[in-house]
C-alpha cells in the first residue's frame, strides 16, 4: 500500500545525529494538540470503568488455545500489543493463528469508555507522547497480548495452500498467551542471519509468498522510507528509516487477516470495508509521461504496481516519481453496507476486499469488524449494537484520520524548523520531488533534502528528480515552516 510520512516513538542512542532540544518544541507540540482538539486526559468516568473492568472483565472466552506458543512483533517500547500470531506448517500449505485483543471482554456497548472511544476514534501520535484511544490500563495492561500473560483474543485460524492462497478460516473468542516479544530489527537479523528458528522461518517464508500474491492481484506499494521523529534524551531527532523486510512479512499476515474478514463481510452482506478506488487512467498516463521525461524505463505492459516497486527510494529521480505517484493513491475511505454490496469494494493498492480488524487498541473501527466477522463466522445474528453503529463509523474514522495526519504534519514541521533554526544562509544538498506539471516555472519547488532529511518548498527553477543545492533563507519556528531558495 501506499506510504505516508509517518512519525514514531522510538528511543534511540543519542550519541548519533542531531538531536533538537526538548525544551522550545514541548510547548509547540501541546499547542498543536490543541489547535486540532486532541483529547487529553480520559474522564473520571472513563477511568473508573476501565479500572473496574480490568480487574473484572465483563465476559472471559470459553476455549483455552494457551498452551500455544504465541509471540509478538512490534517496534521498541510498544506496550499496546494488539496482535500476537503462531505460524506451523499445515501439510503443504501452512496455518496462521492470529490473536487479536478482544476488547468486548473490557468495553461495553453503550459504556463511557464505548462513548470516549468513539470521540476520540484513534490513538494520535506526536513525538513526544501519544494520545490513546483508550485508558493506558486496558490499552497497555488488561487488554494487551503482553508476554507471559493469559488475555481474551480474538483468535483467527487460516489455513493456507503451498502458494499461500487463503483456503479456509474462522475467528472465535478464546485466550492466549504470548511466550516472546520480539522487534522488527532483532526479527530481520536473525533471519539475515540464518537462524533455525522455524517461527522466524515461517514467517519470511509466508511473507514472501503473500507478497507474490500481492504482486499477482495488481497490488501496488511505495519504496518510501519512513521520515521518523525519534524522541532521545534531552531531544528529538529526524531521520528517514527504510523498512527492513521482516515488516513487510509481518504486515502480509494482517493484511491476510483483513482480505479474510472483507471476504467474510462481503459474503454476509454486512460489514464495515476499507475501500480505495482504482486510479484513474489519466492518472497513471500522466505517470507514464513524467517516468518517460526523468528517463526512467517503464515497460510496455507493466502495471503500475509492478512499476512501483521497481523503483529504488535512493535514487533521486526515482525518489521524485516515488513522490508523484502519490496521486494513484486517492480516494481512501470507509465502507459501511448493510443488506446489499456497494459498489466499491477493493482496496486497489491491496487489490483485494479489507477490512481493519487487526489493530481494535489504537483504532476504533476494527472493534466493530472483529464482533461481526465472530458472528458471521458461527453463523450467528450480528450484534445489534454492531449493526447500529455500522453508518456513524466512516464519519467518525475520517475525522480521526484528518486529525491524526494533521497532528503528524504539524509537529514534524515543527521538529524540522528547529533543527534547521541556526542554520540560516547555509547551503544544502536536495532532490527536486514536485513540481508544477512535472517542470517549474518560478513557482514553489518541493524539496527533499538529503541531510538532514527535510521535505520543504523552495523558490527556483528546477526540473523534476534534478539534483540541487538550496538556501535556506528563513526558519519560522512558531509556524513550523522554512523556506529554501534554489542556489
Amino acid at each position: 500500500m501506499a506510504s505516508q510520512r509517518t512519525v514514531t516513538l522510538r528511543s534511540t542512542d543519542p550519541a548519533a545525529g542531531e538531536v533538537v532540544a526538548a525544551a522550545g518544541l514541548k510547548p509547540r507540540f501541546d499547542a498543536i494538540r490543541a489547535e486540532q482538539e486532541v483529547p487529553a486526559e480520559f474522564p473520571d468516568d472513563v477511568l473508573a470503568e476501565a479500572d473496574t473492568v480490568a480487574t473484572q472483565p465483563l465476559s472471559r472466552p470459553e476455549r483455552d488455545e494457551s498452551e500455544l506458543p504465541f509471540l509478538t512483533i512490534d517496534p521498541p517500547g510498544s506496550m499496546d500489543l494488539d496482535q500476537a500470531m503462531h505460524l506451523s506448517r499445515d501439510g503443504d500449505g501452512y496455518r496462521v493463528r492470529y490473536a487479536i485483543a478482544h476488547l468486548e471482554s473490557f468495553v461495553a456497548p453503550g459504556g463511557a469508555i464505548d462513548a470516549e472511544a468513539r470521540r476520540r476514534g484513534q490513538t494520535i501520535y506526536a513525538p513526544d507522547e501519544r494520545t490513546p484511544l483508550h485508558p493506558p490500563t486496558l490499552s497497555e495492561g488488561a487488554a494487551s497480548l503482553l508476554p507471559d500473560q493469559v488475555r481474551p483474543a480474538y483468535l483467527w485460524d487460516i489455513r493456507l495452500d503451498a502458494r499461500g492462497e487463503h483456503t479456509a478460516a474462522e475467528v472465535y473468542p478464546a485466550l492466549v498467551r504470548s511466550v516472546d516479544r520480539l522487534e522488527y530489527t532483532a526479527v530481520q537479523e536473525a533471519v539475515d542471519a540464518g537462524t533455525d528458528d522455524e517461527r522466524l522461518v515461517l514467517l519470511k517464508e509466508i511473507g514472501e509468498k503473500r507478497i507474490a500474491l500481492e504482486q499477482e492481484r495488481g497490488g501496488a506499494s511505495l519504496p518510501m522510507p519512513d521520515q521518523e521523529v525519534e524522541e532521545v534524551d534531552g531531544g528529538f531527532r529526524l531521520h528517514l528509516r527504510p523498512l527492513v523486510p521482516a515488516e513487510d512479512w509481518n504486515a502480509q499476515i494482517s493484511l491476510l487477516t483483513g482480505m479474510v474478514a472483507g471476504g467474510m463481510m462481503l459474503e454476509a452482506r454486512v460489514g464495515i470495508l476499507r475501500t480505495m478506488p482504482d486510479p484513474e487512467r489519466s492518472a497513471v498516463d500522466q505517470l507514464r509521461r513524467i517516468a518517460r521525461a526523468l528517463g526512467v524505463e517503464w515497460a510496455e505492459g507493466t502495471d503500475h504496481g509492478t512499476f512501483l516497486r521497481s523503483l529504488d527510494g535512493t535514487d533521486p529521480k526515482h525518489l521524485a516519481l516515488i513522490h508523484e505517484s502519490t496521486v494513484l493513491f486517492r480516494g481512501a475511505g470507509y465502507t459501511a453496507f448493510d443488506g446489499s454490496v456497494p459498489e466499491v469494494v477493493e482496496q486497489s493498492a491491496i487489490g483485494a476486499p479489507y477490512a481493519h480488524v487487526t489493530a481494535p487498541l489504537r483504532r476504533l473501527v476494527d472493534r466493530f469488524g472483529l464482533a461481526l466477522c465472530v458472528a458471521v463466522s458461527a453463523g450467528e445474528e450480528v450484534p445489534q449494537w454492531v449493526r447500529e453503529a455500522l453508518p456513524v463509523l466512516p464519519d467518525l474514522m475520517e475525522a480521526s484520520d484528518r486529525t491524526a495526519g494533521a497532528v503528524e504534519r504539524a509537529t514534524t514541521d515543527a521538529v524540522e524548523a528547529a533543527t534547521l533554526a541556526d542554520r540560516v544562509g547555509q547551503e544544502f544538498p536536495a532532490v527536486v520531488v514536485d513540481a508544477p506539471d512535472g517542470k517549474d516555472d518560478g513557482d514553489d519547488l518541493e524539496i527533499q533534502l538529503v541531510d538532514p532529511p527535510v521535505m520543504a518548498k523552495a523558490k527556483g527553477a528546477a526540473n523534476l528528480g534534478a539534483e540541487v543545492t538550496v538556501r535556506l533563507t528563513d526558519v519560522d519556528l512558531a509556524q513550523g515552516k522554512v523556506t529554501f531558495e534554489v542556489v
